[in-house]
């Protein structure tokens, strides 16, 4: 059989991802802090795009009809005069010679000030505090060498991370002379910063507090293991000493700082602003958009003249042009169409979920992405990408919108109950129980269904870790 070449014509369907529609996707899936960096850098790289700003002719206009209600006032009001004659009993001479300074005769030099605003407080940071308080110390040269490498070895909790060996080689000094620098530092503000491990911490406060040879001391040292399980029990048949004994030295231990450098953390909090509001106007539920700080996009208008005049403009100009145009009019469409998607998605959620935004959590229904994409008439990866990073203001609360949806759960009665309503009855039971005697997993699974929600112990432990709630052998509170 002989090869030979030949051509044929097929015809097939294929789903491209323009650059415009890749601009979309990205777009709705932004927060509202990236968007506005976006939108930023947009208008400093196409100079079609510009913010539109109020009307100059409307603020001129304002201008001149408070300019014309100010004369109308004056013009009605007397003029008013004021008398002043100097005394005759004042060296006019002398005061001015006394009084003359030096910068009143040269010219004010303008200078451009940053506004009040801007102006924040610099936290201070666990190292530059102990710094200042090792340049203020009585130590040598040597161990203030030493004192800057241990310092700069601390964690943000202000434990030691590195061993004393390992210091002592990289500065040259004996281990006893890194020994008896780190004992020092040891007792800085806060006291107990720069400890190996929590034991050695505790005990540096303990000593501190002239606690020595207490049995706070004691359990510190040899039970402290105990002490995290809360069987108190145990540490007052070991140390033989009264039960109240005992008591009365963790409330002694709960007050010392397991992490000293904690008080001095960097970390900044992080404040949310709602993308979405939704008001209670009577009966329903109103939809806001928070559109504040995004600058309103617009096309300016001497590039459109440009293209419109019959002047003479290279090719490549006009191409350059044209491309800058529709660039800048796929923008503002696409930011136009994601608001309004978003807007779509909160108002398909607060129908569904209308019982919560009257009731509270506890009353939160099971919802997929599924159901709104339906509702909607979109395609469920739009709905998740609408939704990712966005908050939304509610009358009970501020909430992400990913929260909405959630697994469902089977009652008693066959209804299905949300996953985040069960967390929110979970939460209510630990926060009313006897803190003498809390309520275990198996005892929230019988208080659970009594409310008609049917759910495995295991379950209720599986939401308990993911809310941070303590077992009931370590809530309890003898005192």
């Amino acid at each position: 059989m002989a090869i030979e070449l030949k051509q044929s014509l097929n015809l097939t369907q294929q789903l491209i991802m323009t650059p415009q529609l890749q601009q979309a996707i990205k777009l709705l899936q932004l927060s509202r802090l990236e968007l506005l960096e976006t939108l930023t850098e947009e208008m400093e790289i196409n100079p079609v795009l510009e913010e539109q700003v109020s009307d100059e002719t409307e603020e001129d206009s304002q201008s001149e009809d408070v300019k014309d209600v100010v004369g109308e006032s004056t013009s009605e009001l007397p003029e008013v005069t004021v008398e002043e004659c100097a005394r005759d009993d004042v060296d006019w001479e002398n005061y001015l010679s006394e009084y003359n300074t030096g910068w009143a005769g040269t010219p004010y030099e303008e200078r451009e000030v940053p506004p009040f605003e801007n102006l924040t407080s610099t936290k201070t940071s666990l190292s530059s505090h102990l710094m200042w308080q090792l340049s203020m110390s009585n130590l040598d040269t040597e161990q203030r060498e030493i004192g800057v490498h241990i310092i700069g070895n601390l964690n943000g909790d202000g434990y030691l991370d590195l061993p004393l060996e390992e210091i002592a080689v990289t500065t040259g000094y004996p281990l006893e002379k890194v020994a008896e620098t780190l004992y020092y530092i040891q007792n800085f503000d806060p006291v107990g910063v720069a400890a190996r491990d929590t034991k050695e911490s505790l005990l540096i406060q303990v000593k501190f507090h002239d606690l020595d040879g207490t049995i706070v001391e004691r359990i510190i040292t040899d039970h402290l293991k105990d002490l995290e399980v809360k069987k108190y029990g145990r540490i007052a048949k070991e140390l033989s000493v009264p039960f109240e004994e005992v008591l009365r030295a963790v409330s002694i231990i709960q007050g010392l700082e397991p992490k000293p450098g904690r008080a001095y953390s960097e970390e900044e909090t992080i404040y949310i602003t709602p993308d979405i509001y939704v008001f209670k106007v009577g009966d329903d539920y109103q939809i806001v958009l928070n559109e504040d700080g995004l600058p309103k996009l617009r096309i300016n208008s001497y590039y459109k003249d440009v293209l419109r005049s019959k002047d003479s403009l290279s090719e490549n100009a006009r191409e350059y042009i044209q491309e800058k145009l529709r660039s800048a009019a796929w923008l503002i469409k696409s930011i136009h169409q994601r608001q309004r998607t978003i807007y779509r998605v909160t108002e398909s959620i607060v129908r569904f979920q209308g019982d919560f935004f009257d009731k509270g959590i506890t009353h939160l229904k099971p919802l997929v992405l599924r159901d709104v994409a339906e509702d909607i008439e979109m395609h469920e990866s739009t709905v998740s990408r609408v939704t990712t990073n966005k908050y939304v203001f509610t009358p009970q609360g501020t909430f992400e919108l990913k929260f909405f949806f959630n697994s469902s759960i089977n009652s008693i009665e066959g209804d299905a109950v949300a996953s985040e309503s069960v967390k929110e009855h979970i939460r209510n039971i630990v926060k009313g129980e006897n803190k003498r005697k809390p309520c275990s997993d198996q005892e929230i699974v019988h208080i659970l269904n009594k409310m008609n929600i049917n759910v495995a112990r295991r379950t209720v432990a599986k939401y308990r870790e993911s809310m941070a709630i303590l077992p009931s052998r370590k809530r309890k509170n003898f005192y």
